[in-house]
């Protein structure tokens, strides 16, 4: 590549930023889709940034000390691509070529676990703000637990880019509030202030004064009038350095910069520019290369000093962890631990026991008590409350609560903030050294959905903890009431639903989700007291594992009728079993706490649960039926609710809607007539 290429360029810089985006521009084109105009505008922010600022080694994506960049706005995803790629990860410009292609790791919108160097999955707006969030209070609480003077290991930074739709939707409401209460003061943002969105310029839908909003927050605002001032982002970005509040940096950008017919138009949001505009913006640029793709040489090597200045940021990281390992090596050790993600050897031993002789009990307490106990033992559990702590029984009651002043508090008071609770759950997971808990009502986890999918898609170790799971809430009606939110819950590929039928089996739902490294868990428990099932005469409980398993049998012979039920119904089903072996129907029953465990066992197990001859199963669960049929088959049933519930005392609801024993009988016998 000649060096002809910078003629009429002012300086290097500005050539390394136009390559950011002249790649992304022709990216979008070869592929034919995606958005052009956000990478052109913010690629002076990023090169500042990447080259200057972040600590990062692009030979070591995963390095412990790295500071920690989110890309909010994941539309712009080709212009974390260029960056990532010029600065030496691995992602090559056939990978850069390949953008949103099958099987490329430069998917439209940026996906942790595919590309090097991204943190965590954005696109869905607002999330990947408050998964910034969830980064800097854990590394907050990092530095509050292991931290110690005279040692700067945990110091690092989070730095985001967020857009207009990023500060409009929602969650960043709720996530900056908090940010801004727990005074997360190594939290850098840059809003792009561009004044455009899909459908126009944003005076059509926004008139905020952001600025205003972020002080009243407690955040520490500042503005940068032009985009490309590269000495203006530096000064900005250590200014917020320096402040004992999390920042945002308001920045004057141009979408589409340099396109001489599609700058500062809704145009160049979510289109291709058109290869004539790609030309005519590479002319308006000084980009003398007619051939795409082209990056001088010149560029590569100045983006490419971040591998070595990584290397050395990282040599330098490591001296200092070393030498603080060598004045505090347990705590070294407990630190390292938690960052591969081991748990503590024997932490299953602080499992507490249930037994009938204890009385009915609602899974919720059980649920609270085994928390407690486990907690004591797993130091990294941390969580809380969507101001709901004392109904989920979330409360650690040896632990302080988490505050600006503490943050080695482990009770994390959310605030009725359920979605942003879920993103900063998401963002601590991501960080690593924490297993995040977050806590409501079972018919509230909908405003946290986006955040459940987003861990289900990462693969992220977040626990759910979900009450109040049924018709059982009563009195509180048809608002307080789930009736379809198991069914969607469990339609999320790679969320584990767990609704354990006793107090047994919360024990063991606890000890699945501790133990599921691999993905998000939600445990669906009762307000209601249930009876703590005789486990001697009954299966074991540690058949939740398997997701569903015989809890009773038919009395020694082949059953005619099996009963499957989750959670409070399976209560339900034993009743019924007694009352149709009296009539002389031999009835299994089967507990699924699981759907999604059960379906995961080999087939020859889920047929010697579900004896495939045995035509006649009826499940049962006080919600909407549909996950059910595929295990009852064409000739079962399922006793369930399709309709919303009502305001009354429980025991009322299930009998007026036909959740009881007698119903489930009455079905059985309907079936084995037909």
């Amino acid at each position: 590549m000649p060096d002809a290429i910078a003629t009429g360029l002012e300086t290097l810089d500005e050539l390394c930023i136009n390559a950011v985006r002249v790649l992304s521009m022709e990216a979008v084109q070869r592929a034919n889709s995606g958005h052009p105009g956000t990478p052109m505008a913010l690629a002076p922010i990023c090169y500042a940034l990447w080259t200057r600022h972040l600590r990062h080694n692009p030979s070591d994506p995963n390095w412990l000390g790295r500071d920690r960049f989110v890309l909010s706005c994941g539309h712009a995803s080709m212009l974390l691509y260029s960056v990532l790629h010029l600065t030496g990860y691995d992602l090559s410009l056939d990978d850069i070529k390949n953008f949103r292609q099958w099987g490329s790791p430069t998917p439209g919108h940026p996906e942790h676990g595919v590309t090097p160097g991204v943190e965590t999955t954005t696109g869905p707006l607002g999330q990947g703000f408050a998964n910034a969030v969830g980064m800097a209070l854990a590394q907050a609480k990092l530095a509050a637990e292991f931290g110690r003077s005279g040692h700067s290991v945990f110091d690092h930074w989070t730095y985001f880019l967020a857009s207009d739709g990023d500060l409009m939707e929602g969650v960043s409401h709720e996530a900056a509030s908090i940010a801004g209460h727990l005074r997360l003061t190594k939290l850098i943002g840059f809003y792009d202030d561009n004044g455009i969105t899909i459908d126009g310029k944003i005076s059509l839908t926004l008139s905020d004064d952001t600025a205003k909003r972020f002080e009243a927050y407690g955040w520490h605002v500042q503005h940068v009038r032009d985009g490309n001032d590269l000495t203006a982002i530096d000064r900005a970005v250590s200014a917020a350095q320096a402040e004992e509040s999390p920042s945002l940096i308001i920045v004057r950008t141009h979408i589409a910069y340099g396109s001489p017919n599609k700058q500062d138009t809704p145009d160049a949001h979510g289109a291709p520019l058109g290869e004539e505009e790609v030309r005519l913006t590479k002319a308006n640029l000084g980009w003398d290369s007619a051939e795409a793709f082209a990056i001088p040489e010149q560029v590569k090597v100045r983006w490419r000093g971040c591998v070595e200045r990584g290397a050395e940021l990282q040599a330098d990281w490591q001296r200092q962890f070393d030498a603080y390992a060598g004045e505090h090596p347990k705590l070294a050790g407990e630190f390292l631990r938690r960052a591969r993600g081991e748990l503590p050897s024997g932490w299953e031993s602080a499992l507490p026991t249930f037994d009938a002789a204890q009385g009915p009990m609602a899974t919720r307490a059980a649920s609270g008590q085994v928390l407690n106990a486990v907690a004591r033992v797993v130091p990294e559990m941390v969580g809380g409350s969507a101001d709901l702590g004392g109904s989920n029984k979330t409360m650690l009651q040896d632990a302080a609560p988490l505050s600006r002043y503490d943050y080695t508090g482990r009770n994390v008071y959310f605030g009725i903030r359920e979605h942003g609770m879920g993103s900063i759950a998401n963002g601590m997971a991501l960080h690593g050294g924490f297993i995040p808990y977050a806590a409501t009502f079972l018919v509230f986890s909908d405003y946290m959905r986006p955040p459940i999918r987003l861990a289900a898609m990462m693969g992220l170790q977040v626990i759910y903890v979900f009450t109040h799971d049924s018709i059982g809430v009563g009195e509180d009606g048809p608002t307080h009431q789930p009736i379809e939110t198991l069914a969607a819950l469990r339609a999320i590929p790679n969320l584990v639903v767990l609704r354990p039928a006793d107090a047994a089996e919360t024990v063991e739902a606890w000890r699945a989700a501790i133990d599921n490294r691999n993905g998000p868990v939600a445990l669906s428990l009762t307000r209601q007291k249930l009876p703590i099932l005789a486990r001697s005469q009954l299966g074991p409980a540690s058949g939740l594992v398997r997701g569903g398993y015989v809890l009773a049998e038919a009395g020694g012979g082949k059953p005619d009728a099996i009963l499957i039920a989750s959670g409070s119904e399976v209560h339900v089903a034993l009743e019924a079993r007694g009352k149709l072996m009296e009539q002389g129907v031999p009835t299994r029953v089967v507990s699924m706490p699981s759907l999604e465990y059960f379906a995961a066992q080999p087939a020859s197990y889920r047929d010697e649960v579900l004896p495939p001859d045995v035509r006649v199963r009826v499940a049962v669960e006080a919600a909407y039926p549909m996950p059910w049929y595929r295990w009852v088959g064409d000739a079962g049933a399922v006793v369930g609710v399709d309709h919303f519930g009502a305001s009354a005392p429980a025991q009322r609801l299930f009998e007026e809607f036909g959740i009881t024993a007698e119903a489930v009988v009455e079905r059985v016998v309907r079936v084995l007539a037909s």
